[in-house]
């Protein structure tokens, strides 16, 4: 069986969480790698920009520490990436091309690079060279006040109208594996002959018999 190698994007919000979870749970086989990706944004040009620089990796290295804990209940190999790129996608795209990932799994969230992937290239996946899971989990109930209908109208989600070629999945309220019944097995009233015990005793007429099983 072909190892396959799967990109889990690390991000500090719920939904990146939640598209580990998944793929470990609904994806991942015996044998797979699981690479957790998280790119950084580049410090601005100045004279503390090394060890700006030097903080951001170290504090997605540590980030990319608390995915791989998720990762420990499970029986898989598991790789850690943390580089500096842009947050348009554009990293993240040439580093699932130089892996050779067959699956790029995110989370899906207002601010993902996939909707600015998905606008600025025509076919994700092609651009990926891979499949593309982007896991959107439960949305919270919102909060009834006029600050926050003030930042609703001042902040709209993006625009989803556009197409989108990758793969939209909406979890469930919880991450967790359904109990399944047992499946039932049909009575046998025989199930082997040589099991059978015969028994005959006298019946109320005369000169008759009956047979038990």
């Amino acid at each position: 069986m072909d190892v396959r190698k799967i990109v889990v994007v690390v991000e500090d919000v719920d939904a990146a969480r939640a598209a580990l979870k998944w793929a470990l749970h609904n994806l991942l086989r015996y044998g797979d790698l699981i690479t957790l990706l998280h790119v950084f944004s580049p410090a601005m040009n100045s004279s503390r920009c090394k060890n700006k620089t030097r903080l951001l990796r170290l504090k997605g290295y540590q980030l990319a520490l608390s995915f791989k804990d998720i990762c420990n209940s499970f029986n898989t190999n598991v790789e850690i990436i943390v580089t500096e790129g842009d947050q348009e996608g554009g990293k993240i795209a040439t580093m699932v091309r130089e892996i050779g990932a067959s699956a790029l799994v995110a989370g899906l969230h207002d601010r993902s690079f996939l909707y600015k992937l998905a606008m600025a290239h025509n076919c994700i996946a092609n651009s990926l060279s891979c499949r593309v899971l982007a896991i959107r989990p439960p949305a919270l109930p919102p909060v009834r006040s006029a600050r926050t209908r003030t930042r609703a109208r001042a902040a709209p989600p993006p625009d989803i109208s556009t197409s989108m070629d990758f793969s939209q999945i909406e979890t469930g309220r919880q991450l967790e594996v359904p109990e399944m019944a047992p499946p039932k097995v049909p009575y046998k009233i025989c199930p082997d002959p040589s099991a059978i015990i015969w028994r005959s005793r006298k019946s109320k007429r005369r000169g008759g018999s009956c047979i038990n099983i």
